[in-house]
């Protein structure tokens, strides 16, 4: 029987702040199959997790993450800013998809994998963002999982599918119908959606075949899918 992956959208941000370990581990509690962080780089190349390029909207420091050191982020925030090791080490055992939101070169994308490969968390750790960046992890890791984030209808070029060679396509959750999810499959990648948050939303996409969903609110797509 088919089972859609639930992915909890930067852990359990609807009941603890998105992108700490208490907020993964609430997400896990949850019943999450895997969890979706964002990972960027401090100014003395620690990666850590924020999604934002400063610490204004959660910490209330307009201060941005590339000119902070990662002492200062942790001085800042009281130690709420995870590093990306911490996090891997409070999920172990749990998948763990990393989102790159940020523009990186493949020196960045390095240092994340090398953070990923010293946690022994290399078979239960994917990632996603577009073109550029998994094409980056591609190159620093030819045995990485990808799921490409893709943006329109139009389907990736063969020749980039060639190079990034995804497991999925990773799409945002408007553009999402049956024949996309056929034509998907049909070319032989799992439909990776995000984010959809209404009941409403996620029995669409869950009739319409998709193989995971990353939400803000994990739980309700956990009743909705087992019920």
């Amino acid at each position: 029987m088919r089972t859609v992956t639930a992915v909890a959208h930067r852990g359990d941000p609807y009941r603890v702040r998105e992108n700490t370990i208490d907020s993964l581990r609430s997400a896990l509690r949850q019943g999450a199959d895997a969890v979706e962080i964002d990972v960027r780089l401090t100014r003395d190349r620690t990666p850590v997790l924020l999604h934002d390029d400063t610490l204004n909207r959660l910490w209330g420091h307009d201060r941005p993450l590339r000119s902070l050191s990662s002492d200062e982020v942790k001085g800042l925030t009281d130690g709420g800013v995870p590093t990306l090791a911490d996090a891997l080490g409070a999920t172990d055992g749990h998948r763990v998809m990393v989102d790159l939101p940020a523009p990186v070169d493949e020196k960045a994308v390095r240092e994340v994998v090398d953070v990923v490969r010293a946690c022994g968390a290399q078979d239960r750790v994917y990632y996603c963002a577009g073109a550029a960046a998994m094409l980056a992890v591609r190159a620093v890791d030819p045995a990485a999982e990808i799921a490409l984030t893709w943006t329109t209808l139009a389907p990736p070029r063969p020749a980039l599918l060639d190079a990034v060679r995804p497991r999925w396509l990773n799409y945002r959750f408007g553009l999402v119908d049956r024949d996309l999810v056929a034509r998907v499959h049909r070319d032989g990648m799992l439909v990776s959606v995000w984010t959809p948050d209404t009941r409403r939303t996620m029995r669409r996409l869950i009739a319409a075949g998709v193989d995971s969903l990353t939400t803000n609110r994990v739980s309700t797509l956990i009743a909705l899918r087992d019920a």
